[in-house]
């Protein structure tokens, strides 16, 4: 039975309302986000391409990186891509040209390490989450040749963000069968700031995670709520992080630990995910995993110039009530 059927009975929460304080500075920065100025720097034009062997023009790894975040952000195939850069060159009166669509492929597979926008220094709070990207794969291909049903193809996007400033400060991509606390290592490894805190949701739960964390740093807090049916480690004092979660929800209840521990600082990773399927989409164009990891790691640089570009500042909203 819908659930609308009681409706009239049901314990109703009103919706928070949020405020934006930098409403002019946060509209500009959604102008400046469609500015093909915004991703093509002097930095990258000075160092674009080189002459080879009769006269070939080489590109340097700037110019393919800039070609592929103009392609995810203005959500562009391979072809129209060169066309907007080729155009936009020409404009611009430069004497260097556009990377074809074959090479922008082809060098997609070897790019090295993409080098995002820079995050605010000093100790991070880290919300780690992952979500899941579409793949055009054999699965798809019978359904759209055939009719037939199949196994759908995905990859997992996991994500580890900075509370404060809401960027991301590092990123992995694995097939669907690799499980979360797998890449907590991976995740931290990136992060070269010192780390206070590490937030993340009951899919992380467990002593091995703790053991992650802790080998990553000294004093590093750990929220993460234990499982209903997790039990205590049995060790002798003083009692882990993990104990002392399961003590507290034990004493005041699951609804009172997250508002001690500010559990609800997790919703600001869920935010991104929201932005990236929203901004970048939620599967991936290339067919290759290596490319597809190139690509991965190429809308989380698109993703935080967005964000540098433009950023609201949101209150919580206090009607007053007469």
């Amino acid at each position: 039975m819908p659930h609308k059927h009681n409706a009239d009975r049901r314990h109703h929460i009103p919706k928070m309302s949020f405020k934006v304080q930098n409403w002019p500075a946060y509209e500009a920065g959604l102008r400046q986000r469609g500015s093909l100025t915004l991703w093509i720097e002097d930095g990258a034009l000075e160092h674009w391409q080189s002459c080879g062997e009769g006269g070939q023009a080489r590109y340097t790894n700037a110019a393919i990186q800039t070609s592929m975040m103009v392609r995810t952000a203005f959500k562009l195939p391979l072809r129209q891509t060169e066309g907007l850069m080729a155009s936009v060159l020409r404009l611009m009166s430069l004497t260097i040209s556009a990377p074809d669509h074959t090479t922008v492929s082809r060098r997609a597979v070897t790019l090295p390490l993409i080098q995002s926008a820079p995050v605010p220094r000093g100790p991070l709070h880290v919300l780690i989450d992952s979500t899941g990207l579409q793949v055009y794969g054999a699965g798809q291909w019978l359904e759209a040749k055939h009719g037939a049903r199949s196994r759908r193809t995905w990859r997992k996007l996991h994500l580890a963000v900075d509370a404060s400033s809401g960027m991301i400060v590092a990123q992995t991509l694995t097939d669907q069968d690799a499980d979360d606390p797998s890449q907590v290592a991976p995740l931290l490894d990136q992060i070269e700031d010192p780390i206070v805190r590490v937030t993340a949701d009951g899919a992380y739960d467990g002593t091995p995670t703790y053991q992650t964390i802790a080998a990553h740093g000294d004093g590093i807090e750990v929220v993460i709520p234990p499982r209903s049916t997790a039990a205590r480690s049995g060790e002798p004092d003083p009692p882990t992080q993990r104990d002392r979660h399961l003590e507290m929800i034990r004493e005041r209840g699951r609804l009172a630990w997250q508002v001690a521990t500010g559990y609800g600082q997790r919703a600001l990773i869920e935010t991104t995910v929201g932005r990236y399927k929203a901004l970048i989409g939620p599967r991936l164009r290339a067919r290759g995993f290596a490319a597809q990891q190139t690509e991965a790691a190429i809308s989380v640089a698109v993703l935080n110039r967005m964000l540098v570009a433009g950023c609201p500042k949101s209150v919580r909203y206090q009607p007053v009530i007469a």
